[in-house]
């Protein structure tokens, strides 16, 4: 195939190149890849229209950050930019990740590209060879160590690429970089880090494609999403601004949390390929023990694995059809399985970001796979909104504190937890009817008539011992069947709460053995 070379003077803006890119075949730099075959959409196109544009207006060192949906291609439109750029400018590109993982397939879809490139690892500690290449892929802390040590140097650079550039480490390497032109790109433009706001870097978001027209189109997989409510008031909040790892293995590793866990599985997902997130590595072995004792085939995956331990799980998770794979952290970037078919959230989070990585790891499409399922137990849809509703990129951008100040608080997402009796519970009271109490409406009723309001409990309390009445055959019967209502009486109890305004834990938990102590001795006096 014949290559023609561009003089950079010839070519100054994107609208010229487009015509000089009609008879360009391949890059004008030396490359032993395969000719690139992949054919962009008419959304990464566009983007490349707009990218270019801004790159031919704005001045040499501008800042631009672009915005796409987990799945909708980004290393491929940043390829692209890579390729054209330098045919156009003869100028070098550095493109800049925070994984290893990502550094690889950065570079292979480079090479797909036929972007010439190099990647600068831990082996890698001078570049004499750097005439040779146009492009480089370096790992953040490496390309930061190798610099300041003064053992490396990059001429020529003209562009740097920024992959997943919420992340707060790439800062550090902007001094070096100075006059070049700084494209980030990532599926949530908030700072990781929210005293470093991404808006005071980046001089501009640009961005993409929504995530639902992605959906809509069928580029991306649709989610159907189920939630189970849990009770979040034991999580703490590290300096982070994300719930700690030591509450969240408190509360997810206990034995309430592994059977809903389970429940919700084997109501939604038995048989299905199953990626789970956990919060704790405690946690993900407590699941992982859980899975195998039900004899469900199932893998835990974090850190501490080898790199030939990982490969070999990953192989087989691929190769499983009803495999369940859970995982702490790893997972969430640099890693592609399209035949995942549901996602359990077996955390909660904070971060907006976190919540979007874990869910796109199974939006990937198949010829047979357009759907996939979503379970979440950390109340995530309720505080960032269902995968896929729209979201203000641009308002969050530039204001990224009043939108994270304005999020709903973990307390009024479980004021409107609507808990139900377990069918199972339900059939040990076959001689009860209405299990439906109101203690809200209760409550306004009780205001309205100048009654205090303990009267509510009052009434909650002779319906509780009305079922184990009318369903038992004596005293102990009774008592039993009122073990029963746990969940039921602190349900009612916290509502409760939440209507006078006095939610302490030490209250709500006096509340609830007070109740219950009332309880007992009002079915005793029944039976008398």
């Amino acid at each position: 195939m014949a290559k023609h070379f561009v003089e950079p003077n010839k070519v100054r803006n994107f609208a010229c190149f487009l015509t000089h890119c009609n008879a360009i075949d391949s890059m004008p730099i030396p490359s032993t890849s395969k000719v690139n075959t992949k054919e962009l959409y008419d959304y990464q196109k566009k983007a490349l229209e707009q990218i270019f544009d801004l790159l031919d207006s704005k001045p040499d060192n501008y800042n631009l950050v672009y915005q796409l949906p987990t799945g909708g291609g980004k290393t491929v439109i940043f390829s692209e930019i890579a390729r054209r750029y330098i045919a156009s400018t003869q100028k070098k590109v550095l493109i800049l990740t925070h994984r290893i993982e990502l550094c690889n397939q950065t570079s292979k879809m480079l090479s797909e590209f036929q972007v010439n490139n190099k990647i600068i690892n831990s082996n890698v500690k001078e570049l004499y060879d750097q005439d040779d290449y146009m492009c480089f892929v370096a790992m953040v802390e490496t390309l930061k160590n190798r610099l300041n040590d003064e053992k490396l140097e990059l001429d020529q650079i003209g562009m740097v690429i920024i992959d997943e550039a919420h992340y707060n480490s790439f800062r550090k390497l902007f001094k070096y970089f100075d006059n070049c032109f700084i494209l980030g790109v990532t599926a949530t433009p908030l700072s990781s880090n929210m005293k470093l706001p991404m808006n005071e870097i980046y001089d501009q978001l640009l961005v993409g494609e929504p995530l639902a027209s992605l959906v809509d189109r069928g580029f991306l997989a649709k989610a159907t999403a189920y939630t189970y409510d849990v009770s979040l008031g034991t999580l703490k909040v590290g300096i982070n601004g994300d719930y700690t790892v030591k509450s969240s293995e408190e509360l997810y590793s206990n034995n309430l949390m592994q059977e809903k866990l389970l429940y919700a599985y084997e109501e939604k997902s038995k048989g299905k390929k199953t990626l789970i997130f956990n919060n704790g590595i405690n946690t993900s072995l407590q699941v992982y023990e859980t899975f195998r004792a039900e004899g469900y085939d199932v893998r835990h995956l974090d850190n501490t694995n080898s790199k030939q331990e990982r490969a070999a799980i990953l192989q087989w998770f691929k190769e499983t059809p009803d495999a369940v794979l859970t995982s702490v952290g790893i997972l969430t970037t640099g890693f592609d399985e399209p035949s995942v078919e549901t996602i359990i959230l077996n955390r909660a989070t904070k971060s907006i970001t976190l919540y979007y990585q874990m869910i796109g790891r199974g939006s990937r499409v198949l010829k047979d796979k357009k759907e996939f399922t979503v379970l979440d137990l950390g109340n995530n849809a309720a505080r960032f909104g269902l995968w896929g509703t729209p979201l203000n990129w641009q308002k969050i951008f530039n204001s990224p504190l009043y939108y994270l100040e304005n999020l709903i608080c973990d307390e009024d997402i479980e004021r409107q937890f609507s808990y139900t009796l377990p069918a199972e519970i339900r059939a040990e009271f076959p001689n009860t009817s209405d299990f439906f109490f109101d203690i809200k409406a209760h409550y306004d009723e009780a205001i309205r008539a100048s009654m205090k309001s303990k009267i509510v409990l009052d009434k909650s309390l002779e319906q509780h011992c009305q079922w184990c009445v009318e369903n038992s055959e004596d005293v102990f019967d009774a008592r039993i069947l009122s073990r029963l209502l746990q969940d039921d009486i602190s349900d009612r109890i916290k509502k409760y709460s939440y209507c006078i305004i006095k939610s302490t834990k030490n209250y709500i938990q006096w509340l609830e053995e007070d109740y219950k102590r009332r309880l007992g001795t009002l079915i005793n006096q029944r039976f008398s």
